[in-house]
């Protein structure tokens, strides 16, 4: 019990602790916290492509059947946040999904999603963690049933449905898109979505590959060089690229012009062109450009900076109304939709953005009138168990000035964020999916964010 943490999204480990034994642990005290909340309905179990996630779901589903739940299980490995849909779409008592996401193929893991769609929230995980046992089935003839489902379809047309609702028409006739799976669960669900509403699809890597092609499906541009080739070369008659992580919860997006589309920047274009036509607040993670700040501003709307993890995207947009929620990892949804993050939406939605105004034409337009903005991070080495304490070592070593430039303030909902007096900032916090310590950067050109990263690390890594 003491191996079974839940991080920033669910508890991930390598194969050698995620074991089936500790999985049914995990199912079990989900149906315990179910039943002890009163909750009688079905619940819905998915997976992403990885080559254990099916054999443990089906072990989730027996656990959840013998403790009286009927489920629905996922009828082939999907993204993570169809499963969060259909939690809501047919009023089910909350979800469980298999995946480790973007982490290498010796990982997997588990996530569990509430009632309401929206990643669960500590006291929910807490509560989990506090019912971890062996399985305690009741007698069989009060066992549940279980049926497999298609969560796609009805995803879909909700997508559809939504896009069309925002822009006046989800039609991609005449846009060709370059769209990469990386092997993972977007295939055959986003490139579909994409092709549905009349897009004319060039598909890389979308055969299941458990491997993800001896890498890790992580949508960064170091791993996307086939793609941003594909549509940034000369004469290329692709209009814009897409890729999506393991699960296909987060996006990456590659234009003629930029090639990779820092996810920041794509944040501040999806604000500004959905306060085109609607009005609300924007929900960013601490590690997330200002420039959101600066857009918000100048059509007279408020931001709210909350820690990293979408779980607390998704509880500010519910406080705030929120018009749309990010981070600056890829991850993002909207109003009128699920409270998770969700790659195959973005996906719809980033095309019938481009399809509408290029999408460099807008970021360009963006910076001339806000200014350049650039962000980068790093990763410093740090065991899980000594996380607390390097944190607690670097309250006290906080310097009064950072690359030269004055600390004006201090914020410390994550980790520690250190905003400097030139508006630019250093954000030094834990990984809770990783053994590391993420130092962040931000400010006006590349040679700054490279001075700020360095003394970011010089500043932490003598302590751990």
């Amino acid at each position: 019990m003491e191996t079974i943490s839940f991080g920033t999204d669910g508890w991930r480990a390598t194969l050698d602790e995620f074991t089936a034994p500790r999985v049914r642990m995990v199912g079990q005290a989900v149906a315990t916290y179910l039943a002890d909340e009163g909750h009688e309905g079905p619940v819905a179990v998915g997976y992403d492509a990885r080559e254990t996630s099916r054999g443990f779901a089906e072990e989730l589903t027996r656990v959840l059947c013998a403790n009286g739940f009927d489920v629905l299980l996922s009828d082939r490995d999907r993204p993570t946040p169809l499963v969060a849909h259909a939690i809501v779409d047919r009023g089910l008592a909350g979800g469980l999904v298999i995946t480790a996401s973007h982490n290498p193929p010796a990982y997997n893991g588990v996530k569990f999603i509430p009632e309401d769609g929206a990643p669960a929230l500590p006291a929910v995980t807490d509560a989990i963690a506090d019912r971890l046992a062996e399985p305690d089935p009741l007698p069989e003839a009060e066992h549940g049933t279980a049926r497999e489902v298609d969560f796609a379809g009805p995803h879909a047309d909700a997508a559809l449905e939504l896009v069309e609702s925002i822009t006046g028409t989800a039609g991609l006739a005449g846009l060709t898109v370059a769209y990469d799976a990386m092997h993972g669960s977007g295939r055959d669900t986003t490139d579909a979505l994409l092709e549905r509403a009349g897009a004319t699809l060039e598909r890389s890597r979308c055969e299941r590959d458990p491997e993800f092609g001896g890498g890790s499906p992580e949508p960064a541009a170091v791993n996307l060089a086939k793609l941003i080739e594909v549509v940034t070369a000369d004469g290329s008659d692709v209009d814009l690229g897409i890729a999506n992580d393991g699960d296909a919860d987060r996006i990456a997006v590659v234009t003629p012009d930029r090639g990779y589309l820092d996810e920041n920047l794509f944040f501040a274009a999806l604000y500004d062109y959905l306060l085109e036509d609607a009005s609300g607040p924007a929900v960013r993670s601490v590690s997330t450009t200002f420039l959101i700040d600066r857009v918000a501003e100048a059509h007279g709307e408020t931001v709210h900076e909350v820690p990293v993890g979408f779980k607390w995207v998704g509880e500010a947009m519910a406080d705030r109304d929120a018009l749309v929620g990010g981070e600056e990892s890829g991850g993002f949804t909207v109003r009128g939709h699920v409270r998770e993050k969700d790659g195959v939406l973005m996906a719809l939605l980033a095309a019938a953005m481009h399809a509408a105004e290029p999408l460099d034409d807008r970021v360009d337009r963006l910076l001339e009138t806000h200014g350049t903005v650039v962000q980068d991070k790093r990763s410093v080495a740090c065991p899980d168990d000594e996380k607390s304490r390097v944190l607690a070592a670097l309250e006290d070593v906080i310097p009064e000035t950072v690359a030269g430039t004055a600390v004006a303030d201090v914020n410390t909902a994550d980790g520690f964020k250190l905003q400097l007096a030139d508006g630019s900032w250093l954000l030094i916090r834990p990984s809770g999916t990783e053994p590391v310590l993420r130092v962040y950067a931000e400010a006006a050109d590349d040679e700054r964010v490279r001075a700020l990263l360095e003394a970011g690390e010089e500043l932490v890594e003598p302590l751990v």
